[in-house]
């Protein structure tokens, strides 16, 4: 038993020996080399920034209107005796041209008894005055008499004024829209015969907001000439027209001067001459055609052109500082197009943008940039299409 106890006790030191030694030949082991964390710079392009002077226009679209339209009424009473071939949607008619006729028998004879009873009464004061000055007749007769004269006058006036009116005129060139009567019908004063309007203008209202308003200068209402006009920005007028895309060129000649309650806009005229290029050469754009409008805006020195790509939000760019690092700034964007954006905040000419695709861009990250790297825009641009 005793030597036993001893045997456990000679297995357990050699154990506990065998360990230790274990322990000490790993410490005397020399520790591998630590390799420092190599940073690897990312490889990205940047663009150059410089200043341009930018010419802007706004897009803008609406529906060409005449600037003229009237809706004829009769003025006498009667029936339709007689219709122009020119009376009918479409026709074109001249100045002064008669488009309908209505019976003028009654106004014929009440002009003709107004004749009549005009010439009695001229009789009849020509002779109270003479007596008048022999004393033989009185003031107060003389007075009856010159008021019935004045009377029968205006009588005639108004009979010759009747009959004139069964004569259906326009004071202008223009096109009839609506026919709303015909040979035969009776019409009384205010009845409907049609619809014309004046083919010399068109004028199409263009929406613009409070925003549009800051790129282009609209003619004040100071400006407004006698012909209802003012020479305000060149608008370019656009319209598919058998399936092929077509131009006009027209100016905005005022504007409403009021902000819509509704739609918060402000709405510019833009008004075009011969629209229906009855005196002109050119393609007509006729009455009720939609068209969108390039209107041309404002140019401004000093504005930065930036590719959209290379935005990071929606008011975001990646610079390169001078210690190749990234920084990111919010920018001040004036306007937008569909392939870049003008700035004239948040950046400077000669500051570096980062143009490559980052998935996870950080302040202060090592870039290198690669060789070549382009610089900005060309120094002017004349017509800027902005959003």
């Amino acid at each position: 038993m005793h030597r036993s106890t001893q045997r456990i006790f000679l297995i357990v030191a050699i154990i506990v020996a065998a360990l230790i030694l274990a322990v000490i030949m790993a410490g005397m082991k020399p520790e591998p080399p630590k390799k420092e964390r190599e940073e690897i710079d990312v490889l990205v392009d940047v663009l150059v920034l410089e200043t341009m002077t930018a010419s802007f226009s706004i897009r803008s679209q609406g529906t060409v209107q005449p600037r003229t339209q009237t809706i004829l009424s009769a003025e006498v009473a009667g029936t339709v005796t007689s219709i122009s071939p020119k009376f009918i949607p479409g026709g074109v008619f001249a100045k002064g041209d008669v488009l309908l006729r209505i019976d003028p028998t009654n106004y014929d004879v009440a002009v003709k008894t107004a004749t009549a009873l005009m010439m009695q009464r001229k009789i009849e004061f020509d002779g109270t005055a003479k007596l008048r000055q022999s004393g033989y007749r009185a003031e107060s007769e003389y007075a009856a008499a010159a008021a019935a004269l004045a009377s029968a006058e205006a009588e005639l006036v108004r009979a010759k004024r009747d009959l004139e009116r069964t004569f259906v005129r326009l004071p202008y060139d223009g096109m009839v829209r609506a026919k709303e009567t015909d040979l035969g019908q009776f019409v009384n004063p205010g009845t409907r015969l049609g619809v014309v309007f004046a083919t010399d203008y068109a004028e199409v209202r263009l929406p613009l907001t409070d925003i549009d308003l800051a790129f282009v200068e609209l003619p004040s209402a100071t400006d407004i000439t006698a012909s209802g006009g003012a020479d305000g920005p060149g608008v370019v007028l656009s319209a598919i027209q058998k399936g092929k895309p077509q131009e006009w060129q027209a100016t905005i000649v005022r504007s409403e001067g009021v902000v819509d309650e509704s739609s918060r806009v402000t709405y510019a005229v833009a008004r075009l001459v011969d629209p229906y290029r009855l005196r002109t050469d050119g393609r007509p754009l006729p009455m009720g055609s939609f068209v969108t409008a390039r209107i041309e805006g404002v140019t401004l020195d000093g504005i930065i052109r930036v590719p959209r790509n290379a935005l990071r939000g929606s008011d975001q760019l990646i610079f390169v500082d001078d210690d190749s690092r990234l920084r990111i700034r919010a920018v001040e964007i004036v306007r937008a197009d569909a392939e870049y954006v003008y700035l004239t905040g948040g950046v400077a000419p000669g500051d570096r943008i980062v143009m490559t695709a980052l998935e996870t861009p950080i302040n202060g990250m090592k870039v290198e940039i690669s060789e070549g790297a382009d610089t900005g825009t060309s120094q002017l641009a004349t017509s800027v299409e902005a959003e």
